[in-house]
């Protein structure tokens, strides 16, 4: 019998890369989104692969939705191995006393709260049946502040810090915790971040070859595959002229 992946915000970017390398793996999917339409093209797709896809419509944000959601499964989903908290993103690059409060309620309440949601109610189940694997997104932010980043690096410092937190929490089981923090990935982050406008989030990377998805999907596969008893806690990407969260070489 197949194992079971969840994966928060599948509907594009990371999570819809994630989705897909997981399937391959040969594992059923639970995806999640806020498009019923994305959801539902990505779930063909996967199923074409020969895996059982279900599709959860909710936002992270919506406690009750989640909750809904999560305790709805049917009996035969329930069991879930692999749980990606992938769902997040980043609004706004003002400095922090310009900052928008609509922008941090939402970096916030997706990146931290969603996160904190998604793990307290797939996790006990894990730690009862003593398997499974949480895999974190964090951002290579998360290690330290840049300009204009303040409430998000501070958001993915909270994943870290409770990827730490949790991964102690379930030492005594076979769970295990691993945090991986990505540098510059070409998804649709920088278009949300600059709420739209897609000509000043394709500046964020000229000159430089960033990441994929696909690439961020490889190293959750890397992961999630390891044997048993290892347990990759931490795992930094970047890409190759990035050397930290603000030093980029661009050609």
């Amino acid at each position: 019998m197949n194992k079971i992946a969840l994966v928060t915000g599948a509907t594009s970017g990371i999570g819809e890369a994630c989705a897909r390398k997981l399937a391959i793996c040969g594992y059923n999917m639970i995806i999640t989104g806020r498009k019923a339409d994305h959801l539902d093209a990505l779930a063909r797709e996967l199923a074409a692969l020969g895996v059982g896809v279900f599709t959860l419509e909710f936002d992270v944000r919506d406690r009750e939705a989640a909750t809904a959601a999560i305790q709805g499964l049917p009996p035969e989903w329930q069991e879930i191995d692999v749980l990606v908290n992938n769902a997040g993103g980043a609004w706004g690059l003002e400095p922090e006393y310009e900052g928008n409060y609509e922008d941090w309620d939402t970096m916030i309440d997706t990146n931290i709260k969603g996160l904190l949601t998604m793990t307290r109610l797939i996790v006990p189940g894990m730690v009862e049946r003593n398997r499974g694997h949480v895999v974190n997104i964090g951002s290579v932010a998360g290690d330290a502040a840049y300009a204009g980043g303040n409430v998000y690096c501070a958001t993915k410092s909270a994943v870290k810090a409770l990827s730490d937190g949790l991964r102690i929490d379930v030492a005594h089981t076979r769970v295990r915790v691993t945090n991986i923090k990505p540098g510059l990935v070409e998804t649709n982050f920088s278009v949300t971040r600059f709420h739209g406008d897609k000509e000043r989030a394709d500046g964020v990377y000229k000159g430089i070859q960033p990441l994929t998805g696909e690439d961020i999907a490889e190293c959750v596969a890397f992961a999630v595959n390891a044997p048993e008893h290892v347990q990759v806690a931490e795992l930094l990407v970047l890409a190759t002229h990035q050397a930290s969260g603000s030093v980029i070489h661009r050609q």
